[in-house]
């Protein structure tokens, strides 16, 4: 059983409301194949989540909602351990650095460096890279 909100959250971009100039604008850079670095911000609670949801389902198509929790140990340079838990699928990966403390930075580095080394495992993919939300 799932929370009501989650149940009605929009699941494509079409769905969304607000915001449709912005909408349409991502829908047609999800369908050039030419994705750039793209930056969601806003206040709390405003739909960037959302939003970013139904981008990658554009771009990836409906496996990005199989999402399953890692929780990841990195390592700092004065040798501590940091616990910090991932949600991701296959295209993307979703991170809350605030787990980290004042190692939030190291997180993200170490985490951006492990995805650009890594290729994607399903050679038939529509595209080539790995989203990030943090």
């Amino acid at each position: 059983m799932s929370l009501w909100v989650d149940q009605y959250r929009p699941r494509v971009l079409d769905e969304l409301h607000y915001h449709q100039t912005l909408s349409a604008r991502l829908k047609s850079l999800a369908s050039s194949g030419d994705f750039p670095h793209v930056l969601f911000y806003g206040p709390s609670g405003a739909g960037k989540k959302t939003r970013i949801t139904c981008t990658l389902r554009q771009l990836f198509g409906p496996g990005v909602e199989k999402l399953k929790i890692d929780q990841r140990v990195f390592l700092t340079p004065s040798k501590r351990k940091i616990e910090v838990n991932l949600v991701q699928s296959n295209f993307h990966v979703e991170i809350t650095p605030s787990e980290a403390g004042n190692f939030d930075r190291i997180v993200i580095q170490e985490l951006l460096k492990e995805i650009a080394q890594t290729q994607q495992v399903d050679l038939n993919a529509k595209q080539r890279f790995k989203g990030m939300a943090v």
